[in-house]
């Protein structure tokens, strides 16, 4: 019986002593990022078969079967999937605003109402060479600002084709890295080690960064190697065992991006690439609406200028050149090229059927009006978006704690156990001491 109470002992002994142990690492580990708290599993050791001896009594200590992470595997899918759409909000908030603060702080607006009151103003006396001028300035003002609009609205695209492209790279890079995780892990055999627990630590904390940066759905082998498929479930797929495929970006005309994996196309619905490309869908459009304005003006104003006469009884020229916000340009050095009079009169006609047909086609073009309606649209999806944003990164937020409270370090519960090992570990050596007694008790025994 000694010889049992001694093995029995022992393998107590050898728990208490590996639990303190893995206590230990988690708390040097409290302040790791992707550190998963771990705990170790423990079975009942029997001496023979309960079949042979039913009644018998089968005791012979515990066994260590292996170490746990204290990690569920939803929520960590939670957190992957929700902190991926909230990256996707962040990132198309950030490339909206800059959209907005390229048209908005440029003045545009003001320089169109400005270029329309000038020619209001040339009504009260059409042949006044001040008036003239004003108009030619404002014009040129105006011409200038869509220009430089237009110049804020490539800078903001190339920043976000960046950014964009950055985060391809680091998608790959992340796939790359996953794949040698994944070849460490076959390699292990499936032997649930503290080793093991590291491989899986980074494996997760890997799948955590890439879910930042596009959507992704994971699959994981018997070998705890994960499959990774970029695109929703039914996507392309991006890491298989030890491969990785690469992500790629391609740049089209009016600025947008799409994106393939070896050449497949895939598209990415969350992650902060996706958000980059959205907000480039966005500042594509409002740079066609922002052409569409300049084209409209220059359109509107030369046509009636063709109409009609200058100040010194020439046909009237154009005022603009140009086809969009980038080369809208003011061509006329004098006012009196503005022409006022109907085709026909004679030089210093004080006759405004001409003026009144320009500000009628510039009222019918409506270039104000459209550009309030396209500020007002982004500064709408900036509000709207923005709210998306704050209520995706709440729910993030929640998912995340969930999963820390889950498998995050509590030192003081950490304290506890330390407390509760070390007793049992004492309590097994104060059974092998028992033990010896006995044993040195039936020794003495004469």
């Amino acid at each position: 019986m000694a010889s049992d109470l001694l093995s029995i002992a022992r393998s107590g002994a050898r728990v208490a002593r590996t639990a303190l142990d893995v206590t230990a690492n988690n708390i040097a580990n409290a302040k790791t990022e992707g550190y998963v708290r771990r705990s170790v599993s423990v079975a009942e050791v029997t001496a023979g078969s309960l079949n042979a001896s039913p009644t018998g009594i089968n005791l012979a200590g515990a066994r260590i079967t292996g170490i746990v992470r204290n990690a569920d595997v939803f929520r960590q899918s939670e957190v992957r999937r929700t902190g991926s759409d909230a990256a996707r909000a962040s990132a198309e908030v950030a490339g909206l605003e800059s959209v907005q603060t390229a048209i908005e702080q440029t003045g545009v607006y003001d320089s169109v109402v400005a270029f329309e009151g000038s020619l209001k103003q040339l009504v009260s006396d059409p042949t006044d060479g001040s008036l003239r001028a004003q108009v030619i300035e404002d014009g040129r003002t105006m011409a200038q600002t869509f220009n430089t609009a237009a110049q804020n609205l490539d800078a903001a695209g190339k920043g976000l084709r960046f950014e964009a492209q950055d985060g391809v790279d680091t998608v790959n890079r992340l796939a790359g890295e996953i794949a040698k995780v994944n070849l460490r892990l076959m390699r292990s055999g499936g032997d649930a080690s503290g080793d093991q627990s590291t491989l899986l630590d980074q494996r997760d904390s890997l799948l955590q960064q890439l879910s930042d940066h596009a959507d992704i759905t994971t699959t994981i082998n018997a070998d705890k190697s994960v499959s990774v498929t970029l695109g929703g479930p039914t996507g392309t797929s991006l890491v298989s065992g030890a491969t990785a495929k690469t992500l790629s970006m391609a740049s089209a005309a009016n600025g947008t991006v799409s994106f393939s994996v070896n050449s497949q196309a895939v598209t990415l619905s969350s992650g902060a690439v996706a958000g980059k490309a959205q907000a480039l869908v966005e500042l594509a459009g409002a740079r066609t609406q922002l052409d569409t304005i300049a084209g409209g003006i220059v359109s509107a104003i030369n046509t009636a200028q063709t109409g009609g006469v200058d100040l010194q009884g020439s046909p009237g020229q154009p005022l603009f050149s140009g086809t969009g916000a980038a080369d809208i340009a003011m061509v006329a050095s004098k006012g009196t090229a503005i022409a006022t009079a109907p085709a026909g009169a004679a030089a210093g006609s004080r006759d405004m059927t001409n003026l009144a047909a320009m500000r009628g086609a510039l009222e019918t073009a409506d270039p104000s009006g459209a550009v309030d309606t396209l500020l007002f649209g982004i500064s709408s999806a900036v509000a709207g978006r923005t709210i998306t944003r704050d209520a995706l990164a709440a729910i993030a937020g929640s998912a995340q704690s969930a999963l820390s409270a889950q498998a995050g370090v509590n030192l003081d519960d950490e304290a506890v156990n330390l407390v509760r090992f070390q007793q049992a570990y004492q309590a097994s050596a104060r059974v092998m001491q028992v033990a010896s007694d006995i044993f040195d008790s039936i020794l003495s025994i004469r």
